[in-house]
């Protein structure tokens, strides 16, 4: 089992920037593959961005954040990050952390195992 617990959101304005964390704790964190999703009111679930685990490398966005988001990872501290920035109103979701035992990056939210609770980001215009 995984357990992950994100942290970091709140209500900012249009342009400012956040940092949110995912913690994990449970099986080794470093051989999943770590996400970002998010939801807004009525919308599904999407994909924001994916981090490799020790097997690969590379990340991959989601076309409506590319060049705005980045997502990393620290090992020593089993934490997975997004750091947001120049955020829009239709940045406001709820933003989850998932882990996968895919060996690559993905979007899919169907291979990720693992969710985490959600940490609420509002973006005022």
């Amino acid at each position: 089992q995984v357990q992950l617990v994100e942290s970091g959101g709140g209500l900012v304005q249009a342009g400012d920037s956040l940092r949110l964390s995912c913690a994990a704790s449970g099986r080794t964190f470093s051989n999943y593959v770590m996400g970002w999703f998010r939801q807004a009111p009525g919308k599904e679930r999407e994909f924001v961005a994916s981090i490799a685990g020790i097997t690969w490398t590379g990340k991959i966005y989601a076309e409506s954040v590319k060049g705005r988001f980045t997502i990393s990872r620290d090992a020593a501290k089993n934490t997975v990050y997004l750091q947001m920035n120049s955020l829009k109103p239709e940045d406001t979701a709820a933003y989850y952390c998932a882990a996968s035992d895919r060996n690559y990056p993905t979007g899919s939210l169907e291979a990720y195992n693992y969710w985490g609770q959600g940490t609420q980001v509002t973006v005022s215009s």
